[in-house]
């Protein structure tokens, strides 16, 4: 059996990462991955994983919203939103109200102890934000989130 390895007798002693460190989708996971750890703990006091978060803070900001205008703006799938939904509800953080002008559409209402929840919970995530983007300026974090953005929007 030959080995591809130009000398199987070598050690490597600092691992060369330069070449993924100039992908865009590297450095964007490596962020996500620093951020994402800190994100769900946090978020576990209120019972939400990051899409319950990204989706309750839509109906917080949106009364009213369809599950059609969510999976559009959240880029949600609708059969694995029908179940969050449904979890949403159950939890008493959401109701589903007729829509005003579509008799075929539901509207997603936040409950007041969806609410409140989205209150604190979005305060933590600020207050996550403010850490993470400590070592940027508030000008580099702005222009972070404007080329990001750039690549999804």
């Amino acid at each position: 059996m030959r080995s591809s390895l130009k000398n199987p007798s070598s050690s490597v002693e600092k691992v060369d990462t330069r070449f993924l460190e100039t992908l865009i989708g590297y450095n964007a996971r490596r962020a996500a991955l620093a951020i994402i750890g800190e994100f769900l703990e946090k978020m576990a006091v209120y019972g939400l994983k990051p899409v319950d978060f990204s989706v309750m803070s839509v109906i917080v900001h949106n009364p009213g919203v369809t599950s059609r205008q969510l999976c559009a703006s959240l880029n949600i799938l609708p059969p694995n939103l029908v179940s969050l939904i449904h979890s949403l509800d159950a939890r008493g953080l959401i109701e589903r109200l007729p829509h005003p002008h579509d008799g075929r559409a539901v509207g997603l209402h936040p409950t007041e102890k969806g609410r409140a929840l989205m209150l604190q919970a979005e305060a933590t995530a600020s207050e996550l934000e403010r850490n993470v983007g400590g070592k940027l300026t508030p000008n580099q974090a702005q222009t972070l989130v404007t080329l990001l953005q750039k690549i999804y929007l």
